[in-house]
């Protein structure tokens, strides 16, 4: 009878970790599949704010090229309607990238070309010729930029090394 009682609890401790095992695993599997819920959604996002992105560039270049002579209202009201996209497309996560000043970082910017300069360290971001922005951690353009390089020494014929 003894035998037969330690069998029994034998089984039931070995049919009580299975439980808890499955029961682990089913939560884990829970909370895996509320984070791949949640990364599509931030993506699909992501994707219909990188198509948007060109056309604030463009509302950017308006304002900053505006011509002689306009009326003020009309350049205000633009001013509005860019904060207005850039608000809206905030609520979603989207942060600019604050370039100018930085040290380069190839995860947030893409170099395009460089700048001579004595007082800035070398690949220290001189200029920022297009915006980048970033939801959260994920970088969705990388801004365009130029970085400092110190002055280069002439060749002693003259002539100026390659670029």
């Amino acid at each position: 009878m003894e035998a037969k009682i330690a069998e029994l609890e034998s089984a039931h401790a070995e049919s009580k970790d299975k439980y808890l095992r499955l029961a682990a695993d089913f939560d884990n599997f829970k909370k895996r599949s509320r984070q791949a819920q949640l990364e599509t959604i931030q993506h699909a996002s992501a994707d219909l704010i990188g198509r948007l992105l060109p056309a604030l560039d463009d509302l950017h270049k308006a304002l900053d090229h505006k011509p002689a002579g306009v009326d003020e209202a009309w350049v205000k009201g633009l001013e509005l309607s860019v904060r207005k996209l850039e608000e809206a497309l905030g609520a979603h996560g989207l942060e600019q990238i604050h370039s100018v000043g930085t040290t380069f970082d190839p995860k947030l910017h893409e170099a395009i070309g460089y700048e001579e300069s004595s007082d800035q360290p070398e690949d220290t971001v001189t200029s920022e010729l297009r915006r980048g922005y970033r939801i959260r951690d994920r970088v969705v353009r990388p801004a365009l930029v130029k970085l400092a390089r110190s002055p280069e020494l002439r060749a002693s014929d003259g002539e100026t090394p390659n670029r």
